[in-house]
């Protein structure tokens, strides 16, 4: 275990000290894109920290491979660097992806190139091996050499793409990434834990370094973020984890575990699942909605999950921790199968959803008591306190470009508002009821005050 750890620390020290580095120089040369119209920062900020990962990741690897043996006179990860073609195509793969993420995050590619390099990257690992062998559905062999490679590079450049979809909120990729890694982890250490030296396997390595990378990044990238990853990060952090994924799951036959081995039969295919349900997730939503429009798969908009949860009226921080939470319950949830009862891990399924779902939908019961109080509160009163924004039915609120946002504040605001009205009304009659003369008929709205609205006319 020590040596996955030492592993991940260079890599976490290699990737902070890159990243640094990367921020310096991006501000200094403005090496930072134009904003577009779905990004959620306000200011130019560069997009260099996949470089940095990746070094972190490259120097990890060849210290394990090189150095490593030096140390403990012992060459632990032997068995890994058994084969170096799979080393040498992972680094490969690699450079080829970062290449072209850095491309793009500078000048924009068209979306045919960067599959198309996606493409040739998960065609590299294949051919040099790191592919499915067989699936872990009753043991299941895959077809033919030929379908190996297709589902290979298929699933490498599904997990990539899902992994590039929710990069949109600072700290999300690189947080989930710890999370999720950090899970498989486990698990792939303890699958592989029949010897001492089964237990330095090809799968344990990628994630143990691609968690330092991305501990190293992430406080750069922390909100407000100096610093992303851009499309180089994401997609290199989508390509090891599915090289991992891949290098336990194409080549375990699930047939042949039982109770003794502390493997239910469908981890090996559930778990990677898992570990990115938020990218799966948001990546097939986005599919179907553009391909339902009429558009390209590819092609970007401001619909994704991140942004559905800021307009549900999340703050940035809130939404990342919604992100952290259901990825956290269901991978954790998903391991626990292997060390606890059925019935037990099902309970703390059910109650982890149950709280994360609570959580993802607090800000529209805080909208609709906003809603209500603006709305029930008199209309000088509301416009003072500056909240006639949040009321759909007011001129204002439907001048409003985006879905009201309404926080905490907003909604001591709106509350403080409709007291302070009911209170002045309370006491005008009392007022009246003293003085001697017929009472002035009240006020009727000045134009431009809100007023009741007909169906037809909330409808426009």
């Amino acid at each position: 275990m020590r040596y996955y750890l030492l592993a991940a620390a260079i890599s976490a020290v290699v990737s902070f000290a890159l990243s640094v580095l990367a921020w310096r120089l991006g501000t200094k040369y403005r090496l930072a894109p134009k904003i577009r119209e779905r990004d959620v920062h306000v200011n130019p900020t560069p997009r260099l920290g996949g470089v940095a990962m990746f070094a972190g990741i490259v120097v990890a690897l060849l210290a394990a491979w090189l150095v490593f043996p030096l140390i403990s006179q012992v060459d632990y990860f032997r068995l890994v660097f058994a084969e170096p073609g799979h080393i040498i195509a992972i680094l490969g793969a690699a450079a080829i992806i970062v290449v072209i993420g850095v491309i793009d995050d500078l000048w924009d590619l068209d979306w045919m190139t960067k599959l198309a390099g996606q493409i040739i990257a998960a065609g590299l690992l294949a051919w040099q091996g790191v592919q499915l062998v067989s699936l872990p559905i009753g043991g299941l062999t895959v077809g033919s050499s030929y379908m190996s490679l297709i589902l290979t590079v298929l699933a490498i450049v599904l997990v990539m793409n899902a992994v590039n979809f929710i990069d949109g909120l600072d700290g999300l990729v690189a947080g989930v990434t710890i999370i999720a890694n950090g899970v498989f982890f486990i698990y792939s250490f303890v699958l592989a834990g029949a010897s001492e030296y089964e237990y330095f396997n090809l799968a344990a390595l990628l994630t143990s370094v691609l968690i330092g990378a991305a501990v190293g990044f992430l406080p750069l990238n922390w909100h407000p973020a100096k610093l992303f990853m851009g499309d180089a990060g994401a997609l290199l952090t989508g390509m090891i984890m599915a090289t991992s994924a891949i290098s336990v799951t194409g080549n375990i036959d699930p047939a042949t575990t039982d109770k003794t081995t502390l493997l239910p039969v469908f981890i090996p295919i559930l778990l990677p699942f898992a570990i990115l349900i938020v990218p799966l997730l948001d990546f097939g939503l986005a599919v179907l909605r553009r391909v339902s429009a009429g558009k390209s798969p590819f092609s970007a908009d401001r619909k994704h999950l991140h942004h559905r949860l800021l307009d549900m009226g999340h703050s940035h921080f809130h939404a990342v921790l919604i992100f952290y939470g259901w990825t956290a319950v269901v991978s954790v949830g998903c391991l626990l199968f292997v060390f606890v009862p059925a019935h037990l891990v099902i309970v703390f399924l059910i109650v982890g959803l149950v709280i994360c779902t609570g959580l993802t939908l607090a800000p529209l019961s805080r909208r609709k008591r906003v809603e209500i109080a603006v709305q029930s509160a008199p209309p000088e009163s509301a416009s003072g306190a500056d909240v006639t924004r949040f009321d759909p039915l007011d001129e204002e609120g439907r001048r409003v470009a985006v879905s009201p946002k309404p926080t905490l504040d907003d909604e001591r605001v709106a509350i403080t508002a409709l007291h302070s009205g009911s209170a002045e009304q309370a006491g005008r009659p009392a007022a009246g009821a003293d003085r001697s003369g017929p009472q002035e008929p009240a006020p009727t709205a000045p134009t431009g005050e809100r007023t009741t609205l007909t169906d037809t006319e909330r409808s426009a």
